[in-house]
């Protein structure tokens, strides 16, 4: 999943979603802010719904479908703008609305059955891996020559980064004892309790341990691992490999059997259970709060759109989420009511891509947008593959790109301006990433009533998914292709040149994604009022009164 990419720092590998910005800190709410009246480049939304307000606008209420790893429902800022299935009686055990789902109250959860939930879960690499070695196991030639080349393609793929997490875990673990061996040093030799960036240089001017120790512990501090922080971030990086090296990289690992389907199955939509809350809900919750944290209730944060309702599907593990999760994620919001799904998860292997290119033709077909997120990995979504995408499967495993006219990919944007205004691990792509959005250090809702920063594509999505939300809103006679290209046409420009995420190549913006700019709600509202629209007045979220199931009307394109 797009979220559980993960960024070099130090020499070690740390979620990074856990990374706060280094340097200066971010403005408060600064992803609802406008550049203009606020001097910093966020999505306008404070503006532009104070602009809606005195124009005496009345927004609709719709429904933001949020495809994840779970919402945390009671949350004190998202409790009152959580969807609530009308058809459905609470806890009594009974379809109530027909649609196939019992007790759905606030959404589903696909990744869970009778005895629990999955947490944890492969990489559809390893999975890969898995299903061809049955095949091919030490064959060294095969007779689907095609299919034998992309075996050994993820062969090799798999025991190199297997391997290589192997060696990350040994680096990063003596690498924080040099840390705290340095730290305990620099005490000794300073008779210090605690050792802060002001104390290096009298630390150089000891002997060959104290020099030795400044060196280790300026480039420590430099990276942000300071004293206090130091056994957190070990916990999370030791975190990290020991549940790469037992879950996702794991060929024995299969968590499946809890949700008692077989995932192989793709004609069974009908499985799971309703704890769309789930057992780590932090990226979904944070997610939530981006797009619809209630606005102006005095605590908290404000999220970029009013009139929101958000439904929580989880579909999303500790791993990579399965294309059958996905497609049946999608299928599930569209036929209750949802105008627009935010999908902030991404991987690299999709096996059953056809299945999930049949559901967002669904979701084209009853006219609800999907706002996806572009990926951690400061690659080229041109040229390197992220899964889920716009272009339909072709014979042969081929793609054409853009080709669902409901679909917006985001790349992330930093608070800072100018040529670091691209987030340095987004990825990009001048065809297939049609805009960039606030992305590095949101702070946002988290489960247990509490609040924190986060960073990725998985937060510009969200951001723009917001946006979306209040032109669907105000104006709900557009359409979600209309709404898509709304927002890429009335993007904020972007001049000068920027660091290409990941190097210190610098290159014009409109190099890394097709509109060459930022969304802007002031300016898409403004584009907004003099479009005429072309809603599909039979599309599903409309046909379910803004929010009441569908009672299981299903279309299959």
């Amino acid at each position: 999943m797009q979220f559980k990419k993960y960024l070099m720092m130090l020499a070690l590998c740390l979620p990074a979603y856990f990374m706060a910005a280094q340097g200066a800190k971010a403005p408060d709410n600064w992803f609802t802010k406008d550049k203009t009246a606020d001097g910093v480049q966020g999505t306008s939304s404070d503006q532009a719904l104070q602009q809606l307000k005195a124009k005496g606008k009345k927004g609709q209420t719709i429904i933001v479908a949020v495809l994840d790893s779970g919402v945390d429902y009671n949350h004190e800022d998202l409790k009152d703008i959580m969807w609530t299935n009308p058809g459905e009686i609470p806890n009594n055990g009974i379809d109530d609305d027909k649609n196939g789902y019992i007790d759905d109250i606030h959404g589903w959860n696909f990744l869970g059955g009778k005895n629990g939930n999955v947490e944890h879960e492969t990489l559809e690499l390893t999975r890969e891996y898995v299903r061809l070695k049955k095949k091919y196991g030490d064959a060294t030639t095969g007779t689907d020559k095609k299919e034998f080349k992309y075996w050994q393609d993820v062969k090799t793929q798999f025991e190199e980064k297997r391997g290589e997490l192997e060696g990350q875990k040994a680096m990063v673990a003596d690498y924080f004892v040099k840390v705290e061996n340095a730290y305990a040093t620099a005490k000794k030799a300073l008779g210090k309790t605690e050792i802060a960036a002001d104390d290096l240089d009298a630390l150089k001017k000891g002997d060959d341990a104290a020099k030795e120790a400044a060196t280790v512990l300026e480039r420590a501090l430099g990276q942000g691992l300071d004293e206090a922080s130091l056994g957190e971030q070990k916990t999370e990086a030791t975190k990290y490999f020991d549940n790469s090296l037992a879950y996702n990289y794991n060929p024995e690992y299969n968590p499946r059997t809890v949700v008692g389907d077989n995932p192989n199955d793709l004609s069974n939509r009908f499985y799971g259970n309703n704890d769309y809350q789930g057992p780590d809900a932090f990226h979904g919750t944070h997610v939530a709060g981006i797009i619809a944290a209630e606005r102006g209730n005095g605590i908290g944060i404000d999220g970029v759109a009013d009139n929101v309702r958000i439904m929580s599907v989880r579909c999303v593990p500790d791993g990579d989420e399965r294309d059958k999760d996905v497609a049946n994620a999608i299928r599930y919001a569209v036929d209750n009511g949802a105008s627009i799904i935010n999908m902030s998860f991404g991987k690299a292997f999709s096996p059953d891509k056809p299945y999930v290119d049949a559901a967002v033709k669904y979701a084209a077909a009853h006219d609800v947008l999907l706002v996806h997120a572009a990926g951690n990995d400061s690659e080229n979504n041109d040229t390197d593959a992220n899964f889920p995408n716009d272009g339909y499967a072709k014979k042969g495993g081929l793609f054409k790109p853009k080709t669902a006219p409901n679909w917006l990919e985001v790349g992330a944007l930093n608070w800072r301006s100018g040529e670091k205004s691209p987030a340095n691990f987004s990825n990009y792509g001048k065809k297939n990433v049609d805009l960039f959005s606030p992305g590095v250090a949101l702070y946002s809702t988290v489960p247990d009533n509490g609040y924190g920063n986060a960073s990725g594509t998985s937060m510009a999505s969200p951001a723009a998914a917001g946006v979306a939300a209040i032109i669907r809103s105000y104006y709900p006679d557009l359409s979600a292709s209309q709404v898509k290209d709304i927002m890429t046409e009335s993007v904020v420009k972007q001049t000068g040149e920027v660091f290409k995420p990941g190097t210190t190549e610098k290159v014009p913006f409109s190099d890394l994604c097709v509109s060459g700019g930022v969304v802007s709600t002031t300016q898409a509202i403004a584009k907004a009022e003099t479009t005429k629209g072309k809603i599909n007045k039979k599309a599903s979220w409309r046909e379910a009164g803004m929010g009441k199931a569908t009672k299981g009307k299903t279309v299959t394109p």
